[in-house]
């Protein structure tokens, strides 16, 4: 029975490393609802290693290359590890809720493979904004908060993509992520959240912050991605009449945008 139980949870942890990035895990599991309801929990380890090589990069960059291109390299490789997929999601939602069409049509601007205007400047503002908050992290501080957050960070977002899945209804029943995840609970996403802030706890304590300031730091960062991901889940919901698989990847880049954010503010004053 444990061996068995073991045997679904590893499936699990696979399947949310196969799913949300490209690093190259060897294994078969098969993709069935159960598997990945289950998976939700572990969405934040998936972002703990995009977090963590990341993070290993910004180490590297600091050391040997100028903070411009080494802002840019960074943020090549950042995309590059979860195959810009939510970058994707991103440009499609701003294509659609930006449309200012009905809800039926911004839902069809969103399947469409093609990107729009819209999607090409939100794409870029987007790349822009988080370009020249890692030039400044770059260049400009040697805070002991930027690397343990920097590994956090996708964490958190992640971690976020579960619990929109489960607490708002789905535009489109029936298909899409929504449909992949259907068998995904609150148990799942309660589950992830306590292991999500363990683990950003561990990730403070290992850089060597206290674990006074290691908790402070992750309960930091929930409220933000909470209150970030809960007004955006709102407005997206009350545009399309629910979520899509293209928001939750929206929502994803704009909580990692705001910790970003939040870290460089942190980190400069």
């Amino acid at each position: 029975m444990a061996v068995h139980s073991l045997k679904l949870h590893v499936q699990a942890l696979v399947a949310a490393i196969q799913f949300l990035t490209r690093i190259p895990v060897p294994v078969t599991v098969p993709f069935e609802p159960q598997v990945l309801a289950r998976s939700a929990v572990y969405f934040s380890i998936a972002g703990a290693l995009i977090g963590g090589i990341v993070t290993l990069s910004f180490t590297a960059i600091q050391s040997w290359l100028p903070a411009g291109p080494g802002a840019v390299l960074l943020l090549a490789l950042w995309l590059a590890l979860s195959g810009a997929l939510h970058m994707d999601g991103w440009m499609d939602t701003a294509d659609g809720v930006l449309s200012h069409r009905s809800r039926e049509r911004m839902l069809e601007i969103m399947k469409d493979s093609r990107v729009g205007a819209m999607g090409v400047i939100a794409a870029v503002l987007l790349l822009l904004f988080k370009f020249t908050v890692l030039y400044e992290l770059l260049s400009h501080t040697e805070s002991v908060y930027v690397l343990p957050l920097l590994v956090i960070i996708p964490l958190w977002s992640r971690w976020w993509m579960a619990a929109a899945i489960v607490i708002w209804p789905s535009a489109r029943e029936g298909e899409g992520i929504g449909a992949l995840f259907q068998a995904t609970k609150l148990r799942h996403v309660w589950t992830g959240f306590v292991l999500t802030f363990l683990l950003a706890c561990g990730i403070g304590l290992a850089f060597g912050l206290p674990l006074g300031t290691s908790a402070f730091t992750a309960a930091g960062a929930a409220a933000v991605t909470m209150a970030t991901g809960t007004l955006m889940s709102f407005w997206l919901a009350r545009k399309l009449g629910g979520l899509t698989g293209d928001t939750y990847g929206a929502m994803n880049e704009a909580i990692e945008a705001i910790l970003l954010f939040a870290l460089l503010l942190l980190t400069t004053h």
